[in-house]
């Protein structure tokens, strides 16, 4: 059962494009253009959701991911780390793991340093979007590299009509969605 965060819903209905494809366009508050304002929102209902006292660390990609992973982590006082898609010369001791993108129908690597990801976190994974979990699986990957432990995973968007949500949920992981998108059929945005 969807449990919706209306705030995020109301925006998303008055702002949000659906186009052909099941592509959900956001650019103009979430992933290109900022609403700092819901993003403190949105991380304060992360904070009801999760209890920041279950995780030392929030993790994230770049680039959509950073900005409500820095809020909740503000919010939280947690550190927060985001996973690089490209490798920098001066990160030593490396994580990497492959992730295939369905919006750019590419694989690409991401990674993240040994020093800031241990075995001694608690991981709480922050994202925009889950679709097909793609993403979500290579940060599976980069946690158990580590010896790390995920708590949770908190996304802002969840397309329910792909299969994304259910395989991390039949994987016992505590999910959360702010807002789940039942269709996008006929470009309409259907809640759930």
């Amino acid at each position: 059962m969807a449990n919706n965060f209306p705030i995020l819903v109301d925006r998303i209905n008055r702002d949000g494009k659906s186009l052909p494809g099941g592509i959900l366009k956001v650019d103009g508050f979430i992933n290109h253009q900022l609403d700092p304002q819901l993003l403190y929102a949105m991380s304060e209902e992360f904070m009801r959701r999760f209890d920041p006292n279950s995780y030392n660390k929030i993790l994230t990609i770049e680039a959509s991911g950073i900005a409500p992973a820095v809020v909740l982590g503000y919010l939280a006082h947690k550190n927060v780390v985001f996973a690089k898609k490209k490798k920098p010369s001066t990160m030593d001791n490396t994580l990497v793991t492959e992730v295939f993108s369905f919006t750019k129908n590419t694989t690409y690597q991401i990674c993240c340093s040994a020093e800031f990801l241990t075995k001694d976190d608690k991981v709480l994974f922050i994202d925009d979007f889950l679709a097909n979990g793609k993403a979500a699986a290579g940060v599976q990957d980069l946690i158990a590299q580590a010896g790390a432990e995920l708590v949770g995973m908190g996304f802002l968007i969840e397309k329910s009509f792909q299969n994304g949500g259910q395989m991390l949920r039949d994987q016992g992981i505590h999910v959360e969605s702010l807002a789940t998108i039942a269709s996008l059929d006929d470009c309409k945005i259907t809640f759930a």
